[in-house]
């Protein structure tokens, strides 16, 4: 697989976690981009820290939202 492919799989991993949090949690979508970014979640996905990209989007949005509850 090449670094390409490999941003192109993220880039699409993002977006359908940020989707995910949309649908679940009723945000617009700018505010779930801003959510999803600010975590340390997202951080994790990016560093391939304990294979998270293999979980389901909904699982992971859940995880994500669940951080940023425990923010505010």
């Amino acid at each position: 697989m090449t670094e390409e492919s490999i941003l192109i799989l993220r880039g699409d991993k993002c977006a359908a976690i940020i989707k995910s949090m949309c649908e679940l949690f009723g945000v617009p979508y700018k505010e779930a981009a801003d959510i999803y970014y600010q975590s340390v979640t997202s951080n994790l996905i990016e560093e391939g820290v304990a294979d998270l990209h293999c979980r389901s989007d909904k699982y992971l949005a859940t995880v994500v939202w669940d951080e940023y509850i425990g923010k505010h």
